[in-house]
């Protein structure tokens, strides 16, 4: 018994020791940190010199107004909106081409685009029929259809608009309107009126810039 009691007493001498061992490394390493801390003091203070604490100057300092952050995406959709916006008080009859059929060929566009586009040169890739709509929603309808056109890379199109044969007094209302709101897109190079056999003068061939343009 007296052998057990003395075979625990060093043990606990042992843990004991290396507490105390550990105990003094970890104040030698503060006091390696401390005077090194006041070292790199003492060599800034050699540095710039002799100092003294400047006066109370007696002003209020205010803090600083915080910034208000602008939403950078909705002021870059709101000026999307004004780009492809689409007025129906405009006047496209100063604008459009009378020959045989109405048609309209942007400043630019080489001559020989609206008998090339008549004869189907470019292949019809898309169709949007706006007959029936409301003057609201057939132009948003149109701005959509042209705007997705547009990103699909498509270079033709074709817009129905009838004939007007529906309309009050039997004139073609919605006609003239997709004529303005086609002449008012940037995207828009050309458009004649369809053959026969593709809606007649109830519907529009119109030529559509590459994607890679830009749209007003």
């Amino acid at each position: 018994m007296r052998a057990k009691s003395l075979q625990e007493l060093k043990v606990i001498r042992a843990q004991l020791a290396e507490a105390e061992a550990r105990a003094a490394q970890a104040a030698a390493e503060r006091a390696a940190a401390a005077k090194k801390a006041q070292a790199e003091k003492n060599l800034f203070a050699r540095a710039i010199g002799p100092t003294q604490p400047l006066r109370p100057h007696g002003r209020v300092v205010h803090a600083a107004a915080p910034i208000t952050a602008t939403p950078r995406q909705r002021a870059l959709d709101e000026q999307a909106v004004l780009r492809e916006a689409i007025s129906d008080e405009f006047d496209a009859s100063t604008l459009l081409h009378t020959d045989e059929h109405l048609s309209f060929r942007r400043p630019g566009i080489g001559p020989d685009v609206l008998p090339r586009l008549r004869r189907g040169h470019w292949a019809v890739q898309g169709e949007i029929d706006l007959h029936g709509l409301r003057t609201d929603a057939a132009r948003e309808a149109l701005g959509a259809f042209l705007r997705q056109a547009q990103r699909a890379g498509l270079r033709c199109v074709r817009v129905v608009h009838g004939k007007g044969l529906g309309s009050p007094g039997r004139a073609p209302v919605l006609k003239a309107k997709v004529h303005g709101w086609l002449i008012q897109k940037r995207e828009v190079l050309a458009f004649v009126q369809a053959r026969p056999l593709e809606g007649g003068a109830g519907a529009l061939v119109v030529l559509l810039a590459a994607g890679g343009r830009a749209t007003m």
